[in-house]
C-alpha cells in the first residue's frame, strides 16, 4: 500500500450471544429462516493420521492477532475459495455466493467466517442446512453434524453483495472495500475489509487459491487475480468471466474489477507475461508509465532475484483513491497516480511491485511486522526513484531521521504500531529509515545477501520481524539483535551509523 505524501471502528464481542450458543447450541439467521435442519451427511474423510480426540468444540472467532485479534478464525484451514457475482450495476446490489472448501484442524462444533455488510440468505455445510448467527464481523456457522479433526468440509454461502459497502480509517487508507468507479468497481481490501466482500479467514498470513465468475452485462468487462480460464456469453448478452489465481492469496490482497475495460497485453523479463487492465478511455494517457514495468521488473530482480508470481501487471483504477494497493499480480494504481509527474508516477508503481517480493511473497506473520512489508516497498521505491530523476536517498532517509522521534511518540516504533496507526508514516519512511541503518551497518553487499536471503527463503511464507532479525544475523555472522531492538522498538531513535551529524528534532506534543 503506497501513502499519499506527506479504522474501522472497533468490533465487539456480543459476550452473551457466544455463552447462550456455547450452552444451547441455538442456531438462528439474522433476516432469514436458515436453521440446523434438514438431513445429516458425513464430512470428508479425515486426513492421514486422522484420529478421534477431544470432544468437538468451537472453532475460535479470530487468530488472536494483538492488533485485529479477530481476523481470520481458528479451527481449520481454507483449500480454496470459490466467488461467484452476479454483478448488475455500479453501486448496485447483486447476486453473490462464496463456497470454502476447508481442512478442519480440530474438531469443530461451529466455526467463524470474517463477513459483513450484506444480505445473508442461506449458509450450507456440505450440501446440508447450517446454522447461522450474525455477531458483528463474525459469521457463526454450526454445521448440521460436528466435523471431525483432520476432515475436509465445504461451506456455501448465498448472500447479497453490497457494492456500496466502504469503511474509513484515519491513516493513509482512508476508505476501503468496494470502491466504485463511473461504470463499475475495483476492490481496495486491506486491511481488513475482505469481509465486505465475500466471506473470508481474513488475515494477511493466510492465504488459499482462489476461483472467480464474475458474470457482466452487455458491454462490461471483469478482471481478477490470475489468468483469464474462460469467457462464456450467456442469454440476454451477458457474459460470464472465470479466473484462476494460480497462486495462493491473502484476502486484503484479492481483486475482481468490473467496467468497461481494455486488456493490455505484454512481456517482461525472461519472457514473463505482463497484462495491465484499464479503462477505455484512460489507456493512451497512461501508456507511457504503463509501458516501464519489464523495466521495473528487471530492476528489482537485480536485486531481490526472480519475480514470484507467473504473471504480473497495472490495474488502473477510475477512482480518486488516495493510495495505490498490491493486489497481488495486479496491482490496483489509481489513475492519478499516473496522470502527473513521472518521477511520482515510477515512484508509484515500484512501490506496489516490490510489495511481490516483500508482504505478497513474504507474507506478514502479524499486523505488527507490517514496517517488513511498507518499509522495504518504500526503500526500494526511494533506491529506484534516487537513480531516475528523484531525490536521493541519503536526503529522504536524513528527513525521516530527524522526524524519527516524533513519528514513535504518535504512531509508535517501526514494529510497535497500534490498529488506528498501522498504515501511518513511521510503516514507510520510517520502517525505510530501519532498513537505510541496517545497510549503513553491515555495508551493501552484505545487505545485498540479508535481502535475497529473506525473499528467497521465505517465500510463499509469512515471516515476522524475529525471522528477520535472525536471518540478518545468520547472513551478516553476526548477533544484531542489540543493534536492530532500538530501531525497531522503543521511544528513542538510535544514532545512525556513519552519519554523525544526523540529528533528531525534538518531540512537540
Amino acid at each position: 500500500m503506497k501513502p499519499p505524501p506527506s479504522h474501522p471502528a472497533p468490533r465487539h464481542r456480543r459476550h452473551v450471544l457466544r455463552a447462550a450458543l456455547a450452552l444451547t447450541g441455538a442456531v438462528a439467521l439474522t433476516g432469514t429462516g436458515c436453521s440446523a435442519g434438514g438431513p445429516h451427511r458425513d464430512h470428508g474423510s479425515p486426513a492421514p493420521g486422522a484420529s478421534a480426540g477431544p470432544a468437538p468444540s468451537p472453532g475460535a472467532p479470530g487468530i488472536g492477532d494483538p492488533l485485529m485479534p479477530l481476523d481470520g478464525n481458528g479451527g481449520y484451514t481454507v483449500r480454496r475459495y470459490t466467488l461467484d457475482f452476479d454483478w448488475q450495476a455500479p453501486e448496485t446490489p447483486f447476486a453473490a455466493g462464496t463456497t470454502i472448501s476447508a481442512t478442519a484442524t480440530q474438531a469443530l462444533s461451529r466455526f467463524d467466517l470474517d463477513f459483513a455488510g450484506n444480505t445473508l440468505h442461506k449458509v450450507t455445510v456440505d450440501g446440508a442446512p447450517a446454522g447461522a448467527v450474525r455477531d458483528g464481523d463474525e459469521l457463526v456457522v454450526t454445521p448440521a453434524k460436528p466435523i471431525p479433526r483432520g476432515g475436509t468440509f465445504t461451506v456455501h454461502v448465498a448472500y447479497t453483495a453490497d457494492p456500496t459497502q466502504r469503511r474509513q480509517r484515519a491513516d493513509a487508507i482512508r476508505e476501503y472495500g468496494w470502491v466504485p468507479t463511473p461504470d463499475g468497481t475495483v476492490v481496495c481490501a486491506q486491511p481488513d475489509g475482505a469481509k465486505m466482500i465475500f466471506p473470508a479467514d481474513d488475515h494477511p498470513s493466510l492465504r488459499a487459491p482462489f476461483t472467480f465468475h464474475i458474470t457482466t452485462p452487455p458491454g462490461l468487462s471483469a478482471v481478477a487475480n490470475g489468468r483469464l480460464v474462460e469467457r462464456v456469453r450467456q442469454p440476454g448478452g451477458r457474459v460470464q468471466w472465470t479466473y484462476d489465481s494460480e497462486e495462493p492469496i491473502a484476502a486484503q490482497l484479492v481483486q475482481l474489477a468490473v467496467g468497461k475495460l481494455t486488456f493490455v497485453a505484454g512481456r517482461g523479463p525472461g519472457g514473463r507475461a505482463v497484462r495491465d487492465v484499464v479503462p477505455d478511455d484512460l489507456v493512451a494517457d497512461t501508456e507511457a508509465e504503463r509501458s516501464l514495468t519489464p523495466e521495473h521488473l528487471a530492476w528489482l530482480e537485480q536485486r531481490l532475484g526472480p519475480y514470484p508470481f507467473r504473471s504480473y501487471g497495472v490495474l488502473v483504477g477510475d477512482t480518486e483513491l488516495p493510495v495505490a494497493l498490491e493486489t497481488q499480480s495486479l496491482s490496483l494504481v489509481p489513475k492519478n497516480d499516473l496522470l502527473g509527474d513521472r518521477v511520482d508516477a515510477e515512484r508509484n508503481l515500484v512501490h506496489e511491485l516490490t510489495h511481490h517480493w516483500t508482504g505478497d511473497s513474504v507474507a506478514v506473520r502479524r499486523w505488527s511486522d507490517l514496517w517488513l512489508s511498507e518499509g522495504h516497498a518504500r526503500f526500494y521505491e526511494r533506491l529506484y526513484s534516487e537513480e531516475h530523476g528523484g531525490v536521493s536517498v541519503e536526503d529522504a532517509m536524513r528527513a525521516a531521521y530527524e522526524q524519527h522521534d516524533q513519528w514513535r511518540h504518535d504512531d509508535g516504533a517501526p514494529a510497535e504500531p497500534t490498529e488506528p496507526t498501522l498504515f501511518k508514516v513511521m510503516r514507510y519512511d520510517g520502517s525505510a529509515l530501519v532498513l537505510y541503518a541496517l545497510r549503513e551497518k553491515v555495508g551493501d553487499e552484505t545487505f545485498g545477501r540479508i535481502e535475497r536471503a529473506w525473499v528467497t527463503e521465505y517465500r510463499g511464507r509469512a515471516a515476522g520481524t524475529k525471522d528477520f532479525v535472525a536471518l540478518a544475523s545468520r547472513v551478516a555472522g553476526r548477533d544484531l539483535t542489540p543493534f536492530l531492538t532500538p530501531w525497531l522498538y522503543g521511544p528513542h531513535t538510535p544514532p545512525m551509523p556513519g552519519h554523525p551529524d544526523w540529528h533528531v528534532d525534538p518531540v512537540e506534543d
